[in-house]
C-alpha cells in the first residue's frame, strides 16, 4: 500500500480543501506465520506501537471485522514512513488509508474510492486530509447529514516547500486555540475565496493563488505557537513564493513556488528564520501529485505516481 501525504484547509478552505503532495508512507502485508505484529521504519520507528495499537494495524483489524471476514492467523505489516507524525501533513489519515486499502486487500475485494472515503472519514473524525488521501489530486469535501459530498480535480504538478519546525503539538491542541466564533466579515471573506482557490490550483495560476490563498479564520492563532512561524510566512513571501499557508492545522507551513529554483531559495529563508528563532526546523521540497492510496507490488522509493487507484 502506497499512501499520501496531505496538505488541508489550503488557506481559507478551513476543513473542507485538501491537496496531496508526492511524498509516500508503503505499507507491506505479510500474510505468513502466526500473530500480529508491525515493522516500523523512518518517522515515527522510535515511538510508534508495534501492535495492535498501530494505527495502520488496527484499522485493518477493525475494517476486517466490520466486513465479517475471519482475521487471518498470520499479519506482520512493515511500515516504511516518510510523513513526519503530528506535523500537519496527514501522517495520521495516510495510517488510516493504507489500513482500510490493506483490509479490503486481505479480504478479496476492490473497494470504490467513495467506500474507502466514507470509512476514513469516519475513523479519522473529520474528511479534509482523508479525502485528499483516496482520492488525490485537489478534493472538496462536506458534511450532507450522516453522509459526505465531495468533488475532486486534477492539478498541474506544482512544487512546494514544506517547512516543519519542531515542538509539534496535537490536532486537538490546534483546535483548542480557535475561537468558539468569528466575525460574519470574515467568514464571509473565506468564503469567497475558496472557489478562487480552487480555480487557482487547477489552472495553476499562482498569481491569482497569491491574491487568494488568504485566511481569517484559524491561521493566526495557530501560527502564534510556533515561535518564528508568523514571521516565516512573510519571509516566504519576500524570498518569492507565491503563496504560504499553516499545513492543516501545523505546525508546517506550505509554500507555493514557480520552479526548482524557487524552492530552494525560498526553504533556506524559511530555514533562516525558524534557526534564528531557535527553532529546528526540516525543509521538505515536494510537489503536488494527482495520485491517491493505491497498492502496489513492491513499490520501491518513497516518491512517485505509479500504482492502481482503489476503484469499483
Amino acid at each position: 500500500m502506497r499512501a499520501p501525504a496531505t496538505t488541508a484547509n489550503l488557506g481559507p478552505g478551513f476543513d473542507c480543501l485538501g491537496l496531496t503532495l508526492d511524498l509516500w508512507n508503503e505499507t507491506d502485508v505479510d500474510l505468513s506465520g502466526s500473530g500480529s505484529s508491525v515493522e516500523v521504519e523512518g518517522e515515527g520507528h522510535s515511538t510508534l506501537p508495534r501492535d495492535d495499537g498501530n494505527l495502520v494495524l488496527a484499522t485493518l483489524l477493525a475494517r476486517l471485522d466490520e466486513l465479517g471476514c475471519e482475521r487471518p492467523a498470520g499479519l506482520r505489516l512493515r511500515c516504511r514512513n516518510r510523513i513526519p507524525l503530528d506535523s500537519g501533513l496527514g501522517s495520521s489519515a495516510a495510517a488510516v488509508v493504507a489500513g482500510l486499502l490493506a483490509a479490503e486487500t486481505v479480504a478479496g475485494r476492490r473497494p470504490s474510492e467513495a467506500a474507502v472515503l466514507r470509512s476514513a472519514a469516519s475513523a479519522e473524525g473529520h474528511a479534509d486530509n482523508a479525502a485528499a488521501a483516496v482520492l488525490g489530486g485537489l478534493t472538496a469535501v462536506a458534511r450532507d447529514g450522516d453522509g459526505l459530498v465531495w468533488r475532486s480535480w486534477a492539478v498541474p504538478r506544482l512544487p512546494v516547500v514544506v517547512v516543519t519546525p519542531e515542538g509539534h503539538y496535537s490536532t486537538g491542541e490546534a483546535r483548542a486555540c480557535l475561537p468558539d466564533s468569528v466575525p460574519l466579515a470574515d467568514a464571509v471573506a473565506n468564503l469567497g475565496r475558496v472557489p478562487l482557490v480552487i480555480e487557482a490550483l487547477r489552472q495553476g495560476d499562482l498569481d491569482l493563488l497569491g491574491r487568494v490563498m488568504v485566511d481569517s479564520l484559524h491561521e493566526r492563532a495557530r501560527l502564534g505557537l510556533t515561535p518564528g512561524a508568523t514571521r516565516a510566512q512573510h519571509v516566504a513571501r519576500e524570498a518569492g513564493a507565491a503563496a504560504v499557508a499553516v499545513s492543516g492545522s501545523g505546525p508546517s507551513l506550505i509554500a507555493f513556488v514557480a520552479d526548482d529554483d524557487g524552492a530552494r531559495v525560498v526553504g533556506e529563508a524559511l530555514a533562516e528564520v525558524f534557526a534564528s528563532a531557535g527553532v529546528s526546523a526540516q525543509v521538505r521540497r515536494l510537489a503536488t501529485t494527482t495520485r491517491g492510496v493505491h497498492v502496489t507490488a513492491g513499490a520501491a522509493g518513497g516518491r512517485g505516481d505509479a500504482g492502481d487507484r482503489p476503484t469499483a
